[in-house]
C-alpha cells in the first residue's frame, strides 16, 4: 500500500503546466506572471499635487517664528493668479510671491516646489491668508517617485493581484504574459447515473460527482469543463477520454473503481498511456487510478464514485496538482493544530481525513475542532456533513485515534461566504 506522501509525489511529478499566454490585465488577476515587466516610463510622469491646495514656492510661505515682544506677527497673504485642474496640458509658470489653485493630481507650474493644502489657508479664491507654512517638496508627488523608467514593475513568478494590476495599468501595459489556468475535464461513469434534469427511476441516482468535482476544480483555480456522464462501454470510454487529453492538463474520472465498470475504465485508460490502479494508505478514498496519458502525458485520475470519497481525494491529491500548475509555491492547504472536542478512532496504517468544524475559543484564542458524524466509522459517506465542514481532521497513519482534549492536525478548507 502506497503512502499519501508517496502518491502525492508521483502526482506532482506528472504535472503538465500550460504554456504562457498573453491576456488583458483585467483577466490576469490570480494568475502567475510569466515575464519581468519593465516600466518604459516614470510614474508619476510629472511633478503633481498630492492634495487639493495652492502651488507655491516654499521660500514664499515660510512663516516667521513669533518673537517674545511680538507674539502675533502680521499675517502673510498671497495673490491667487490662476487655477490648474488635473489633466491640464497647458504649461503654466508661477511668479515669486504668488499662488496657483491646484486640484489633486494637477501638474505643478514651473518655479513651484510645494503645495500649500487648502486647510493651511483661509481657502481664498483671489487671495489667500497663509495660516501654516510648508517647505520645498511638501505635498508634491515627484516625477518617478513611485517608478522610474527601467524599473521592474512585476517580476516573473509573482501572483497577480489588485496591486499588480494597478501597477501594470500605471505604466501603460494593457496585456501581460501569464501562466494560464490549467484546464480540467471532469467525467462520471456509472450505469446508475442520470443527469439532474431527469427524474430518477428505480436504482438510478443523480450524477453528483461531475458537478461537485468541477466546482472543486474551479475553486482550486482551474478552468473546469464538466463532460458529464459517459457510457461504461470500454471503446466509448477510450474515445471520450482520448478526446479530452487534447484539451486539458488534468482529467478526472469518477466511478466504481472495482467491478465490471471499473475494469472497462481501467482497460480503456491503460491503452492510452502509463496507467496504474493502486491502494493509497488513506481513508476515505483508498483505491485510486492514476496515470500520465496521451502524447503529452496528461495526469488522469480515476477516483471512487462515493461523493465524499471523491471530494476528499480531490482535496488531498488532485488540488495540490492544480495549485502547483498555477505556480503556487505552497500548493497544499494550510494545516493548523486544534484541540479535539471528541475522541476519534482511526485505522492504523491509513491516514484518516475526517470532516470537522474548526472554531476558535474567544477567550484563549485556541483552535478547537468538532468532528461531524462522530467517529470515523460513523456514516463516512454523508455528503451533507461535508457540506457543513470547514476542515478535514488529519489523523496520521501510525495513530489509532485521538482522545478528547488532544491536539490534532487540521486541514483548513477556507471560509465560505
Amino acid at each position: 500500500m502506497r503512502s499519501v506522501a508517496e502518491q502525492l509525489r508521483r502526482v506532482l511529478a506528472a504535472a503538465v503546466a500550460p504554456s504562457p499566454i498573453r491576456v488583458a490585465i483585467s483577466e490576469a488577476q490570480g494568475l502567475q506572471c510569466a515575464e519581468d515587466v519593465i516600466s518604459g516610463r516614470s510614474f508619476p510622469g510629472f511633478d503633481q499635487a498630492a492634495v487639493d491646495g495652492y502651488a507655491v514656492r516654499g521660500v514664499d510661505v515660510a512663516l516667521p517664528e513669533p518673537m517674545d515682544d511680538d507674539p502675533h506677527p502680521d499675517p502673510l497673504f498671497l495673490p491667487v493668479v490662476g487655477d490648474i485642474e488635473a489633466g491640464n496640458k497647458q504649461p503654466a509658470r508661477l511668479q515669486p510671491h504668488q499662488a496657483v489653485l491646484l486640484q489633486t493630481g494637477a501638474p505643478l507650474p514651473s518655479l513651484a516646489d510645494a503645495v500649500l493644502p487648502i486647510a493651511f489657508t483661509d481657502g481664498g479664491i483671489e487671495r489667500i491668508r497663509v495660516d501654516l507654512g510648508v517647505r520645498s517638496g511638501d505635498f508634491v508627488r515627484k516625477a518617478g517617485d513611485d517608478l522610474k523608467a527601467g524599473d521592474v514593475v512585476v517580476r516573473s513568478g509573482t501572483i497577480i493581484g489588485p496591486a499588480q494590476v494597478g501597477l501594470l495599468a500605471a505604466v501603460g501595459r494593457d496585456r501581460v504574459l501569464v501562466h494560464p489556468k490549467p484546464r480540467v475535464s471532469v467525467l462520471s461513469v456509472g450505469a446508475e447515473l442520470i443527469d439532474v434534469d431527469r427524474t430518477p427511476g428505480s436504482g438510478q441516482v443523480y450524477d453528483v460527482n461531475s458537478y461537485a468535482l468541477a466546482a472543486a476544480a474551479r475553486d482550486a483555480g482551474a478552468e473546469a469543463h464538466r463532460v458529464g456522464i459517459v457510457p461504461h462501454d470500454e471503446r466509448q470510454i477510450k474515445d471520450i477520454v482520448e478526446g479530452q487529453l487534447g484539451r486539458a492538463e488534468v482529467v478526472i474520472i469518477s466511478g466504481p473503481v472495482g467491478g465490471d465498470v471499473g475494469r472497462n475504465v481501467n482497460q480503456a485508460l491503460s491503452e492510452l498511456g502509463q496507467w496504474e490502479v493502486s491502494r493509497v494508505a488513506m481513508s476515505p478514498g483508498s483505491v485510486q487510478g492514476f496515470g500520465a496519458l496521451g502524447e503529452e502525458g496528461v495526469p488522469t485520475f480515476f477516483i471512487p464514485s462515493n461523493p465524499v470519497s471523491a471530494l476528499v481525494v480531490f482535496e488531498v491529491i488532485i488540488r495540490p496538482l492544480i495549485r502547483s500548475a498555477l505556480g503556487r509555491l505552497s500548493p497544499r492547504r494550510r494545516v493548523l493544530k486544534a484541540v479535539a472536542t471528541e475522541t476519534l478512532t482511526s485505522v492504523i496504517g491509513r491516514t484518516s481525513y475526517i470532516r470537522g468544524k474548526l472554531m476558535r475559543d474567544d477567550e484563549t484564542g485556541e483552535y478547537l475542532v468538532e468532528p461531524l458524524g462522530g467517529v470515523l466509522a460513523s456514516n463516512p459517506h454523508l455528503l451533507s456533513q461535508l457540506g457543513e465542514a470547514n476542515c478535514l481532521i488529519n489523523i496520521s497513519e501510525d495513530a489509532s485515534g485521538v482522545r478528547e482534549g488532544d491536539p490534532v492536525d487540521v486541514i483548513f478548507l477556507g471560509q465560505r461566504g
